[in-house]
């Protein structure tokens, strides 16, 4: 169930939102007039969940370069990637 809450609640009670989001890891969503507003969270909560999206997003390209037979062996790849940190390009 999601925990909801109203922008004078955030106004009033910053710090007691704040440790909601950081100890239970989720957002909270604050409305405004009774209606969805924002969705507020910790940092770590939303780097988390950016850094998935990234990931959802290099897996979709991943899938998309098979299905379009764009692929290399990963022997190839790794030497590669080894030659450009040996020539300091990563």
């Amino acid at each position: 169930m999601p925990n909801i809450r109203s922008s004078t609640d955030l106004r009033n009670n910053y710090n007691e939102i704040s440790t909601f989001c950081h100890n239970n890891r989720e957002p909270i969503f604050i409305t405004k007039n009774g209606r969805g507003d924002l969705a507020v969270m910790s940092i770590e909560t939303y780097e988390m969940l950016n850094g998935k999206l990234e990931l959802y997003r290099m897996l979709d390209e991943g899938r998309a370069a098979v299905k379009e037979d764009r692929k290399r062996p990963l022997e190839d790849v790794m030497r590669d990637i080894r030659q450009e940190i040996t020539d300091g390009k990563i």
